[in-house]
């Protein structure tokens, strides 16, 4: 006599994960957004064999791009000297995108009132991700400190004052923080266990203090905006370090961060 016990249960059918949607490339777009990035960083006109060698292109492949960006006058080309630069129409795609940021609006007269307060370069930036902080509102007080930041200007996002903000309320692992932070470019790079000593004072204080890592000789002092439990733009106050320490660093972070309380309870863009 065989004895039958109990028949096992069946494992349940596993659910397949849905396919992960991939973007196509689509690389004449991609060649296409690098040379007006690189047009916008430079502060001369540029030719084919300067653009071609910087982005490692083929000269008759941006040569062609080139043209195609002309006529549709984001770019212009100068014939006598054969170089090209930005045109006006980004100027007016570059409006049309701030219409309908709210935060801009909202932002530049604050950022208008911290400059002529504190005689410093007030921004407001807006966070993407961890890849880049966008300018979208500037004031500039009359200073001998120049800094070459205009409305549209990108910087990589986890790099001075802001930075430590973002960093503070990122909810990726401390390895994938650490990796892009020694990507950064510094004129005195902090020492990493300084800089999450930096971060962790920015979470418990509102904002953070950059004073001549970024750039030797200026204090950054930044505050974050905050939206739904991260980093959505921040604020920002640039000054010579001494400047800035005359008129209080803990008075204009406090300040900054009453700016960004406010800002982060209104509409977001």
């Amino acid at each position: 006599m065989v004895l039958k016990g109990p028949r096992p249960k069946a494992e349940p059918a596993r659910r397949k994960a849905p396919p992960r949607r991939r973007e196509r490339q689509v690389p004449a777009v991609t060649r296409a957004i690098a040379i007006l990035r690189l047009l916008g960083k430079s502060e001369t006109p540029l030719g084919v064999n300067s653009i071609a060698r910087a982005l490692d292109l083929v000269p008759s492949t941006c040569l062609h791009i080139l043209r195609v960006l002309a006529a549709e006058e984001l770019i212009a080309f100068d014939p006598q000297t054969k170089h090209y630069s930005l045109h006006v129409g980004i100027i007016s795609l570059a409006r049309s995108a701030l219409r309908r940021n709210s935060f801009a609006e909202r932002a530049q007269p604050e950022v208008d009132g911290l400059a002529r307060r504190y005689g410093v370069t007030a921004i407001g930036v807006q966070v993407i991700g961890l890849d880049h902080i966008v300018v979208v509102a500037i004031s500039r007080a009359g200073q001998g400190l120049h800094l070459h930041s205009e409305i549209g200007s990108r910087f990589p996002a986890l790099i001075s004052a802001t930075g430590r903000c973002i960093a503070a309320h990122s909810r990726l692992p401390w390895s994938e923080i650490e990796r892009r932070f020694h990507a950064l470019r510094w004129d005195n790079a902090p020492e990493l266990a300084q800089w999450r000593a930096d971060i962790e004072t920015a979470r418990r204080l509102g904002y953070a203090v950059d004073e001549g890592n970024y750039i030797g000789g200026v204090t950054i002092i930044a505050a974050p905006v905050m939206s739904e439990g991260s980093v959505s733009h921040a604020v920002v106050a640039v000054g010579l370090s001494e400047q800035l320490r005359r008129a209080g660093v803990k008075q204009v972070g406090e300040e900054l961060r009453g700016i960004a309380a406010e800002l982060s309870t209104g509409p977001e863009p």
